[in-house]
């Protein structure tokens, strides 16, 4: 099944602050913004850079769980909100747990192969910092089958990564795979120390590995990781516009200054299952392979990759599930250096989930944002250099323990 018969592009792209612990703005007993400041912030930045709402056709808002954390729901009646030209105009509001920002970013290419639309602003947004971590991690349980919430552990889904973490550890050597999730996690807040609006922009720990390297305590935590592995708890939203070429005309940007989408998948997984294996991502490695066959070309392509590591084991996972390292393999290719921004494949190049920040609804779109700040040369100190022989970067953005996910191609023009 040929998937582009049309071209489409990404553009405009703006991110928020991830606000959050370890930002300076941040006091959990303060007044903070609200859901639909984060909205309009990240729709009119990308709006200012298109031309308003009057050269949008249509909205499309990724978020996760609004109803419970903010108890709101009707998204997409936010969206007029940003900019009075958008009254009246369609929208939509998806939801795929942390995969939410992916499932907006497709809902936005398929209507415009659909040609039922030339310009979506598409949006992410999740406010988590409404209630405390512990009854947070009740919300976020319903990304699995919350029918097992008795089941799991009292921090939900830092226990399914534990157990993968467990399992990976058994099966494998513990010691390198510890070496392997400290490197992860020193590489994610080194690069998100390069980007002004990332959770972990302040961080000034000068050992990084070595604080990353504490071991695991059961009874404070989880069993098999600290709390150095995991994704923050996270306010934020991000926005880019979805366009065809006759949208990038109406807009007036250039093709240069937009990133073309040449491959994608959205693959889902029976949520009701537990994993066959703990230490593979195989609805990751199935979405990662259909959306490189659509695009015509393999993960040596890649010359860079935005994946989603909620937890530094699913980063370590992701290496092999793309095929850069072999199973069993990915810590060590991570230790060596590999996915570090000068290395063979640089990964998260703005911190990923653990170093930017993870605002759930909101992370597919930010993977997106991040590989079209790359490949327009727009992202500051983060900056790496795109080799003219691997002018291809991917997105893959997981909703719950691998059961739904989005994987996108981009090409640099």
């Amino acid at each position: 099944m040929k998937k582009l018969r049309i071209k489409v592009y990404m553009t405009a792209g703006f991110n928020t602050i991830s606000l959050g612990t370890g930002r300076k703005e941040f006091h959990p007993k303060k007044p903070r913004p609200g859901i639909e400041h984060y909205i309009k912030e990240a729709g009119k930045g990308t709006l200012d850079q298109i031309g308003g709402g009057k050269n949008v056709d249509e909205g499309v808002i990724g978020n996760f769980m609004a109803a419970r954390f903010n108890k709101q729901a009707n998204l997409p009646g936010f969206i007029p909100m940003i900019d009075k030209d958008l009254e009246y105009k369609p929208a939509v509001s998806v939801e795929g747990a942390c995969g939410s920002g992916g499932l907006a970013l497709v809902t936005g290419i398929k209507s415009v192969l659909a040609e039922t639309a030339d310009v979506v602003l598409t949006l992410g947004v999740e406010v988590q910092n409404t209630v405390k971590a512990i009854y947070g991690a009740d919300i976020l349980a319903g990304a699995g089958w919350y029918q097992k919430r008795k089941e799991g552990h009292a921090y939900f889904f830092p226990g399914q990564f534990s157990d993968r973490a467990g399992a990976y550890y058994e099966k494998y050597d513990r010691e390198t795979a510890r070496k392997g999730f400290a490197t992860w996690y020193k590489n994610a807040i080194e690069n998100a120390r390069l980007c002004p609006t990332a959770q972990e922009f302040h961080n000034k720990d000068g050992e990084l590995e070595k604080t990353a390297m504490v071991e695991p305590n059961g009874r404070a935590f989880v069993d098999n990781l600290t709390v150095f592995d995991c994704s923050k708890v996270s306010d934020g939203a991000s926005s880019i516009a979805i366009v065809s070429e006759d949208g990038l005309k109406k807009i007036g940007i250039d093709k240069k200054d937009a990133v073309e989408v040449v491959g994608w998948a959205q693959v889902e997984a029976d949520i009701t299952k537990d994993p066959e294996d703990l230490t593979e991502l195989t609805t990751i490695k199935k979405a990662v392979k259909e959306a490189l066959d659509s695009a015509g070309i393999t993960y040596k392509d890649l010359g860079t990759v935005e994946t989603h590591d909620c937890f530094t084991i699913a980063g370590i996972l992701a290496t092999e599930a793309i095929g850069f390292a072999e199973p069993g393999k990915g810590a060590e290719f991570v230790s060596a250096g590999n996915t570090a921004r000068d290395g063979l494949i640089p990964m998260n190049t703005t911190g990923g989930l653990i170093g930017w920040g993870h605002p759930t609804g909101a992370t597919g779109v930010h993977q997106a944002v991040t590989i079209w700040e790359q490949f327009t040369n727009r992202a500051g100190k983060a900056q790496i250099n795109i080799s003219k022989k691997k002018p291809y970067g991917m997105t893959i953005n997981m909703g719950g323990d691998d059961k739904t996910v989005v994987a996108i191609v981009y090409k640099k023009n």
